[in-house]
């Protein structure tokens, strides 16, 4: 596999800059094409506001990486999947760079950046059995096999996450399926299809979802428009360059960065009535990839970010040992008050801060786990 030095970052087929590494190979640099300065938007305000210059990546959390472009990286499943694939090649993927992997996802992740030139490791195989990408998945999980590595690794579409999944299209648009991990219950699927029509219930967003085959949870995808066209997609993990590994986010952050991004209340609101539902429910699996933005265009060079629909919505009782990955207020036991605390914090009234939690309770029905301490208000 040829190591790359250079890569040229697109947007759906428009440059939008170039991503090299420093001349000690440590660190990653980027730069801004001058024709998307002028016309296209910041892929990721915070750490690489629209201007020109050269931006240098931190050291930490991404080792040398930038947080925008660790999200189309695959981790957990996905980057298991390459390791397997890279390994039957006789290649050591520890000793590649973040732009080779970012090579190897070329075309084929998620969300709408490409990376140029791509250095794909497997063949185009679309699989289309459901029960046999499931069973070939427990296979290569359990270490039972691992020449379907490559053949699960181009299902998946690159995405993140530990469960396994693949990516399809339909009549009726693009879709991402989960399937059951070595761990997992044998009803996973019908669990999250529960919770997703419980949140729905909950006034939360989510994608339109299905069951497949009367058991594989499948949920439509955000980061791709009902033309086709693919969608900018970031999440708070990338935007704020939190890495999975250090569980440091509090939903007080969250709410911040939505207003900041969206510049919107109602979107503020629904992360607070994720924040309530995730805790009721005792979904633990909060952590900063599990929250995303997108960006909309009108045709007229106008951009806007919005708070993308809801997933990874389960029972997760595990977390973080034993722990939410995202805390409230400072604590992972928060009481009614810490809830109100971080709305307050974010420009919400109080009044509404209760309403929305009554709201949410009320509509969590058997999902209702986790009793929320109403505490000295």
């Amino acid at each position: 596999m040829k190591h790359i030095e250079r890569l040229t970052v697109k947007y759906r087929g428009r440059i939008v800059g170039t991503l090299s590494l420093t001349p000690d190979n440590r660190l990653c640099a980027f730069e801004y094409d001058n024709t998307w300065l002028a016309e296209g938007f910041s892929i990721s305000p915070l750490e690489m506001p629209l201007q020109k210059g050269l931006f240098i990546a931190k050291p930490q959390p991404f080792s040398g990486g930038f947080g925008i472009f660790e999200d189309s990286l695959p981790d957990g499943y996905g980057r298991y999947l390459i390791h397997k694939t890279l390994q039957r090649q006789g290649i050591n993927d520890a000793a590649l760079s973040s732009l080779d992997m970012l090579s190897i996802v070329g075309t084929g992740g998620m969300g709408a950046l490409t990376y140029h030139p791509e250095n794909g490791i497997c063949s185009n195989l679309d699989e289309t059995d459901l029960d046999l990408l499931q069973q070939k998945a427990l296979e290569v999980l359990k270490e039972q096999q691992d020449e379907d590595a490559g053949l699960l690794l181009y299902n998946s579409g690159n995405s993140g996450g530990a469960r396994p999944k693949a990516v399809f299209r339909d009549s009726e648009g693009h879709w991402l399926v989960k399937f059951r991990h070595t761990y997992d219950p044998q009803d996973i699927g019908l669990q999250e299809f529960h919770y997703n029509e419980t949140a729905k219930a909950c006034g939360i967003r989510v994608p339109d979802f299905r069951l497949m085959n009367g058991r594989y949870f499948a949920s439509r995808r955000f980061d791709i428009a009902d033309d086709g066209q693919r969608i900018h997609t970031a999440t708070s993990g990338g935007l704020l360059c939190l890495s999975l590994t250090n569980p440091v986010l509090d939903y007080g952050n969250l709410l911040a960065l939505t207003g900041y991004l969206t510049q919107n209340a109602q979107d503020v609101e629904e992360m607070y009535r994720r924040m309530v539902f995730n805790y009721l429910t005792d979904n633990k699996d909060d952590h900063c990839k599990n929250f995303s933005f997108y960006v909309r265009e009108d045709g007229s060079n106008r951009y806007s970010w919005h708070l993308a629909p809801a997933y990874d919505l389960t029972l997760c009782t595990e977390g973080y040992n034993g722990e939410h990955a995202t805390s409230v207020n400072g604590t992972g036991s928060p009481s009614l008050a810490d809830m109100i605390a971080v709305g307050v914090k974010n420009k919400m009234r109080e009044l509404r801060c209760r309403e929305i939690f009554e709201e949410v309770e009320s509509a969590c029905g058997d999902l209702l786990i986790h009793a929320i301490p109403r505490g000295a208000l």
